[in-house]
């Protein structure tokens, strides 16, 4: 009897072991008894992207850049709220904030920084070091000093134009060929910033050819610009501005006093004119942003370099007319102003 009591503990005590094994087996499974998903590494976990953003001012060409640049990381999986966190800074067109905010990037961890307009670009140049740049809707990198080679930029800095200079020229030919009755160009004008100055010298030596003159009306701060505008009615016959962020901030004055005394109003980009300047030569800013968002996958995604990405700069430019402006201005739009435009489709607005 105790051999076989012996031999009943020993075989109960197997048996128990085995099934705790079978237990311990069994602990990774469901309900319904399928395995569950092993846990993921966290070295495979989905990459998150840092991208920091400085912006001198919000208006519609800058925030359409930004837009579009955005839609491009979106494009190629890049999503904000899911892989991308965006730290966006918007300078409200204060240098003093300008400097902060580049300065704020410099410490931070970003995986890339874009500065979008020529003061932003500038200053985030001066202060970040290490993570990759790129710069959009800049008029001139090299006079601006943000690159010294558009095709070979070097350092940690590339981007894209967003001014091709043939542009300025074209609309000047367009405005000597088509209001034989301006002789006269008003022009509102920050000179602090270098993009407006480079425009301006631009315009100038193109309307000298046509014998006609460029009128400044000096601004410093957007507060100015109505005032400003208003200086120049009896002495210009028609308005331009360039891509002047503090005058663009602040264009809607200069509009209603265009449609107030019938004064044609040009100007240097497509979002100001759908806004009520009568034409410009140029492009969608939405255009401009994606090309340098494409750039940045380039960076994030593939490990390419700044250094080995040419600058870009707006290649299919077009004439732009708003018919709906040109009545408020008192322009008669001819044929002939219409067939200048190529895309007729997209750039006669009405």
């Amino acid at each position: 009897m105790k051999k076989k009591a012996l031999v009943t503990l020993v075989l109960s005590a197997a048996l128990m072991t085995v099934a705790g094994c079978g237990q311990k087996a069994d602990s990774g499974k469901t309900a319904g008894g399928t395995a569950s998903p092993a846990p993921v590494a966290t070295a495979n976990a989905q990459k998150t992207y840092k991208v920091a953003i400085s912006q001198i001012v919000e208006h519609p060409s800058l925030d359409a850049t930004r837009q579009g640049f955005l839609a491009a990381l979106k494009d190629a999986g890049i999503v904000e709220g899911s892989n991308l966190k965006v730290d966006f800074n918007n300078a409200q067109g204060d240098q003093t904030n300008n400097l902060s905010i580049a300065q704020k990037i410099a410490s931070s961890d970003s995986d890339l920084v874009l500065g979008i307009a020529t003061p932003s670009a500038q200053a985030v140049v001066q202060q970040v070091k290490k993570a990759p740049i790129l710069f959009a809707a800049v008029t001139d990198p090299l006079a601006a000093k943000i690159v010294s080679n558009l095709d070979k930029p070097g350092g940690n800095v590339s981007g894209a134009s967003d001014t091709n200079p043939a542009a300025v020229a074209q609309l000047m030919d367009f405005v000597a060929a088509n209001l034989p009755k301006v002789k006269t160009v008003g022009l509102v004008i920050n000179e602090g910033e270098p993009n407006a100055v480079i425009m301006a010298k631009n315009a100038e030596e193109s309307l000298t050819k046509h014998g006609i003159k460029l009128v400044k009306a000096p601004v410093t701060n957007t507060s100015e610009v109505k005032q400003a505008a208003q200086s120049l009615v009896g002495r210009a016959d028609a308005f331009l501005i360039t891509l002047d962020n503090t005058v663009v901030s602040g264009v809607d004055s200069i509009i209603q006093l265009a449609n107030e005394k019938h004064i044609p109003f040009f100007s240097s980009d497509r979002d100001t004119v759908e806004k009520g300047a009568f034409a410009t030569v140029g492009f969608k800013y939405y255009d401009h942003g994606y090309q340098v968002g494409q750039m940045a996958v380039e960076i994030l995604k593939n490990g390419k370099k700044p250094a080995d990405l040419k600058v870009t700069v707006p290649e299919k430019l077009d004439l732009i007319l708003n018919l709906k402006a040109a009545k408020a201005q008192g322009i008669e739009v001819t044929d002939a102003m219409k067939n200048a435009v190529k895309d007729k489709e997209k750039n006669i607005i009405q």
